[in-house]
């Protein structure tokens, strides 16, 4: 479980209530750096909430192609680096690769700076996806549309921390019968992604090809880049997708669902997996 304490601040606000004014506690979602490094060699700086910190870099380090395997991740580790001043700074994880996988950061264009918002930006965006030659999912696997509408309600009652703050976004991974197998929340919808692929692939149940992905928000370019990797063949959003996602997806035959609400959705690739509309 992730540490509550650093999951959630707590800060004391003023309310106005139907002209009634009053002070109470309120709860925060906390929001703090992690630096993602390879060896000594920094690597990422991503804005995200604390808590399945090795999850994020192992799901991040999967997911944007630095490894392409469990096998190639010889340790995570948090680490306190101390400053020039004697103290210790957390929210560090450094990696240690086998060597055939080690980043050459010397022919390294960037590193990777991230936002909890937009997540990995300033790529060739899609180029970048065909470069990797990514295989289309499990074309075999099947859902049924009645389990895709219960799944809204088991990632929401699976929130703990979004139902202190109301202000995270969360990542739910379901199996073909619609069991919850894990999920995960962060202030970036991508970190939290990368926090259930990363649990993921450090257990060994990569690659994801008889499993939905479930995500609060919107269905983003990188999401559907995120899912892929991991081979995950059905990702639903309770929000739109965006045009990029979507083209994405329909160029790897991945099913990508949207506006998972209430009795709807809406199927912009892929409808052969839902059973009912082949």
């Amino acid at each position: 479980m992730p540490d509550k304490q650093r999951s959630v601040n707590l800060t004391r606000v003023s309310e106005w209530d139907d002209g009634n004014i009053g002070r109470k506690d309120d709860y925060l979602a906390a929001e703090e750096p992690l630096e993602i490094r390879v060896g000594d060699e920094p690597l990422s700086v991503t804005m995200r909430t604390p808590g399945h910190d090795v999850e994020l870099a192992a799901g991040f380090l999967f997911t944007e192609g630095l490894i392409q395997n469990r096998e190639q991740i010889v340790a995570l580790e948090n680490i306190e680096p101390v400053t020039d001043d004697g103290l210790k700074r957390g929210n560090v994880i450094q990696a240690t690769l086998v060597e055939e996988a080690a980043p050459d950061f010397a022919k390294m264009k960037r590193h990777f700076f991230a936002s909890s918002s937009c997540g990995i930006c300033g790529k060739a965006s899609i180029d970048a996806v065909r470069s990797r030659l990514l295989n289309p999912p499990n074309p075999d696997f099947r859902v049924e549309a009645e389990l895709l509408l219960s799944l809204p309600e088991a990632l929401r009652s699976s929130q703990d921390v979004f139902q202190r703050t109301g202000g995270l976004h969360a990542a739910a991974l379901f199996d073909s019968s619609g069991g919850l197998l894990v999920v995960r929340e962060d202030i970036g919808r991508h970190n939290a992604v990368d926090k259930v692929i990363g649990w993921a692939l450090l257990d060994h149940r990569v690659p994801l090809g008889n499993s939905v992905l479930l995500v609060s928000g919107r269905g983003g370019f990188e999401i559907v880049q995120k899912a892929l990797v991991a081979g995950v063949p059905v990702l639903a959003s309770v929000s739109a997708p965006s045009s990029l996602a979507v083209q994405l997806a329909r160029e790897l035959r991945m099913t990508l669902v949207g506006f998972l609400r209430g009795r709807r959705f809406v199927i912009y690739s892929g409808e052969e997996r839902v059973e009912g509309f082949a």
